[in-house]
């Protein structure tokens, strides 16, 4: 018999499956389960986009591209950004588009990051930054927000957690699962920190275009000096409903693309060519599209947040993404506790705020792309569920 404890990595093994999968492999064995859990938007493609994909397999263009993506698309990237950051990036050489945009944070870190090197990482965060990172053998320091602080970095604590090893801090903002945004100003305070150290930063900014109210997003490379130490990893997926297209891309200084290109080579070959001609027609014209999207989210968004509230459980305004994350701890609940107990009397399913670190403890995560009657019914179980507790 093969003894597969001795052949398994064991940096590997040890990592932990996502939390975000455990209650909807519940939920996927029970009827008339109502799920606020998965961050994928309800709306299809649109059509349009859909067409160009379409209309490059009728043309056969069905071979790959070059490895770092359609010279095209690239250069529509390299103008959005420009047109929405006031960034210039040369598609030629800091551009590169790759299987989502969790593909493009796998490469940035393990370009820039070695055995034994620390990488900061802003908690309550997506769950992928940690695996990775250990995946690299650099080793996580986590720094916890707090809700009083709205979820946003503070300087000082970045300041506290910066050793001689500090390689890497991975900023993601509009962030999930708080929905926290962070400001210019609160970016010039970070900026400033970072000032005079090499330390890079992964900003991820896919849900870029999802804010709501004035504020608009600001991303951390529009910062004097920050650019030249900045990844931006984006993609197609929330803001253009492409979830299952798979297509992200990252923008940064040429030296630091040209090996996350060789990366890409060996591990990918090339994104989906079909994905990247309907991605050209997305963010050529797309914009409408996540103009109707946001004004229906941002429906949703007050919907849920108010329904929380009034429900008891105090919740976090989220100002971009689309995720609410209220507090559990009035009902006396771990988080894990709140969430299988809901799932198994109710038929709820949501997110245990721990899934996204220790500070996520106290509260869960509720998505809401869903439809507002799918939301409603939802609250109504939700407000069952906490008669019974009292």
């Amino acid at each position: 018999m093969i003894d597969y404890g001795k052949i398994i990595n064991p940096t590997v093994r040890d990592i932990k499956p996502s939390g975000i999968r455990k209650f909807f492999d519940i939920a996927a064995e029970m009827d008339d389960v109502i799920s606020l859990g998965v961050g994928e938007p309800d709306f299809k493609t649109p059509w349009h986009i859909r067409q160009a994909g379409i209309q490059s397999l009728r043309d056969g263009k069905t071979r790959y591209t070059a490895n770092r993506g359609l010279k095209e698309l690239r250069a529509c990237i390299a103008d959005y950004i420009k047109d929405s950051l006031g960034l210039t990036y040369d598609p030629e050489t800091d551009v590169l588009v790759s299987v989502g945009g969790s593909e493009a944070i796998d490469a940035a870190i393990r370009t820039v990051v070695a055995p034994g090197d620390e990488v900061l990482i802003v908690e309550p965060s997506f769950v992928c930054y940690k695996p990775i990172c250990e995946l690299a053998g650099g080793v996580p320091v986590v720094i916890s927000t707090k809700e009083e602080n709205g979820f946003r970095l503070q300087p000082e604590e970045l300041k506290a957690a910066i050793t001689d090893k500090t390689k890497v801090l991975i900023l993601a903002y509009p962030g999930n699962p708080t929905g926290a945004i962070m400001d210019r100003n609160d970016l010039l305070k970070i900026a400033e920190v970072l000032k005079g150290t090499d330390i890079m930063v992964i900003s991820d900014e896919i849900y870029a275009e999802l804010t709501y109210g004035e504020q608009k997003h600001t991303s951390i490379a529009t910062i004097e000096g920050m650019k030249e130490r900045t990844v931006i990893v984006s993609g197609f997926s929330k803001a253009y409903s492409m979830t299952g297209w798979r297509l992200g891309y990252a923008l940064g200084p040429k030296e630091i693309i040209s090996q996350m290109v060789k990366i890409h080579q060996f591990a990918i070959m090339s994104a989906p060519t079909t994905a990247q001609y309907a991605a050209i027609e997305a963010i050529k014209n797309g914009r409408d599209d996540i103009q109707d999207m946001l004004e229906e989210y941002d429906s949703r968004r007050r919907i849920i947040v108010d329904g929380f509230n009034k429900l008891g459980l105090e919740c976090f305004e989220p100002l971009g993404a689309f995720y609410a994350f209220p507090s559990i701890k009035s009902t006396g609940l771990s988080s894990e506790e709140f969430c299988e107990k809901l799932l198994y009397s109710k038929k709820v399913a949501l997110v245990p705020g721990n899934a996204f670190g220790e500070s996520g403890e106290g509260h869960i995560r509720a998505s809401y792309c869903y439809s507002i009657d799918h939301i409603n019914e939802a609250l109504k179980r939700i407000k069952g569920f906490l008669d019974e507790l009292k």
